[in-house]
């Protein structure tokens, strides 16, 4: 059975948005995963705390709990900052995915229903596009963070 070209041109217009939603996805999982590995670190810093605070660690000097305690809560009011970027990020991936699926039904629907809506999946590609270029700056704004954090780090060994 061989396909008229407009079923073969619909199929061809519908897959453009499933590989930005398979792009958006891919950089969902790696941000999730910043997320998941930021919010373990901060559970670290904050048992190290705990621990310098209570004494825990006594082979320390009352210096040297001092200055890692300073560390350690320099480093927290840092994550405190950059965690939001994180959760910004991950919220517009998921919103440019949805946009994604809906500019596909908006194709499906004006081929299925003979209806005109090239403008309004336009905009609605374009909305997603938009979405993935403020995820991508937020992310670069985490990063910015992240090396903040890591010079805390390195000065304090």
């Amino acid at each position: 059975m061989k396909m008229s070209p407009s079923i073969a041109e619909l199929i061809q217009t519908m897959l453009a948005p499933g590989v930005m939603v398979s792009a958006c996805s891919l950089m969902l999982l790696v941000t999730n995963n910043k997320y998941s590995a930021v919010v373990d670190r901060i559970r670290q810093l904050n048992e190290e705390k705990r621990d310098l605070s209570e004494g825990v660690r006594s082979n320390l000097t009352n210096e040297q709990v001092i200055s890692r305690l300073e560390s350690v809560k320099q480093q927290l009011d840092l994550f405190e900052r950059r965690i939001p970027f994180i959760v910004r990020a991950v919220l517009s991936y998921t919103i440019a995915i949805a946009l994604y699926v809906l500019t596909s039904l908006l194709i499906g629907f004006s081929y299925a229903f003979h209806l005109d809506l090239r403008a309004e999946t336009f905009v609605i590609f374009l909305l997603g596009m938009f979405a993935v270029v403020i995820g991508s700056i937020y992310l670069a704004r985490e990063i910015i963070w992240g090396y903040k954090i890591a010079l805390v780090e390195i000065k304090s060994s």
